[in-house]
């Protein structure tokens, strides 16, 4: 089980238009820049440097999801899945603190990032080519 105390979570819109927000997990140690990249619309960047640090933490559900979310947003669907997929499955599960203060398990972050791309809620906006 992951911590509160090393797990973090930022929240990004979905879109400039959807009222929901699109959770992005970050393991504070590994991945709160690529949270930052997101943000910034530094999709494939954030892509590149996500897959590195799945390679050293393969079962890290934070990284999982935000890897999932970063190729939800470059509108691989089927990668998103599968990443969402992994981290709901991940032995590694434990609580996620999110920015508003809240603390969420993996596994129900994971399934609601799974609902909200069965609803095209993330964004595939690409406003800076890396």
């Amino acid at each position: 089980m992951i911590s509160t105390t090393t797990a973090f979570a930022a929240l990004l819109l979905a879109s400039a238009q959807a009222p929901q927000q699109a959770p992005v997990p970050a393991t504070t140690q590994s991945a709160a820049l690529e949270a930052d990249k997101l943000a910034e619309g530094q999709t494939f960047k954030a892509i590149a440097a996500l897959e590195k640090r799945v390679e050293a933490a393969p079962e890290d559900p934070a990284l999982l999801i935000n890897l999932g979310i970063a190729h939800a947003q470059a509108g691989d669907a089927n990668m998103a899945r599968a990443m969402f997929e992994r981290a709901l499955v991940s032995p590694d599960h434990g609580e996620l603190e999110i920015a508003d203060g809240s603390v969420v398990d993996s596994r129900r972050l994971a399934r609601k990032a799974m609902r909200m791309l069965d609803r095209n809620e993330f964004t595939t906006r690409l406003t800076r080519r890396d």
